[in-house]
């Protein structure tokens, strides 16, 4: 399978039955949520704008085997690029956002300027950061891998601090801007 293009990720209606596991990670146990065979959240513990699992749904753990197996590459350093089916839901201007953040390449870094440009509004930076704080597939879609154009941080929906340690994974390590707290949005 080859990587999450922004034609190959789906926002039509599939099967409503959800699929629930969590999956102990460096940064938190994350829950991952599924339906119709395709990854529709990953959440980490105490994100903001974060998916309450929905009633009903199914623990099953057998359905995310293979997102298991990629998020433990990742984390160990053994994979650049995930290669997973995908199920991203939102606004026309938020999937945008999310295809951009897709082309982002491990190891590297994109300003919220520099998505807005390439999502084509280049005066859209804060609806951008909007957009990307709402990424429902976090650490897959690496909306980590956005950060203020003076070369700081600046948010992140899971905390800048997971924001720090995955960015450090990839080898990056962007300066924190003096009075950033503990939390920021992405």
């Amino acid at each position: 399978m080859t990587a999450p293009t922004p034609a190959s990720v789906l926002d039509g209606a599939g099967d409503p039955t959800v699929r629930v596991a969590v999956h102990p990670s460096p940064i938190g146990p994350l829950t991952l949520l599924a339906s119709d065979g395709h990854l529709t959240h990953l959440v980490m513990e105490d994100q903001a704008h974060a998916t309450a699992v929905p009633p009903g749904s199914r623990r099953d753990d057998a359905c995310f085997a293979e997102v298991r197996d990629q998020l433990d590459q990742y984390f160990a350093g053994e994979r650049t690029v995930f290669t997973l089916p995908l199920r991203l839901e939102g606004t026309g201007f938020q999937r945008a956002v999310w295809a951009q953040l897709l082309a982002v390449p491990y190891g590297t870094t994109i300003s919220y300027g520099e998505l807005a440009r390439r999502v084509g509004n280049p005066k859209a930076s804060r609806a951008v950061g909007l957009a990307n704080g709402r990424n429902p597939i976090a650490v897959i879609v690496p909306c980590h891998r956005v950060i203020a154009a003076d070369g700081s941080l600046g948010g992140y929906g899971g905390g800048l601090g997971r924001k720090t340690a995955l960015l450090g994974l990839e080898g990056v390590h962007p300066t924190r801007r003096a009075g950033a707290g503990p939390r920021g949005r992405s």
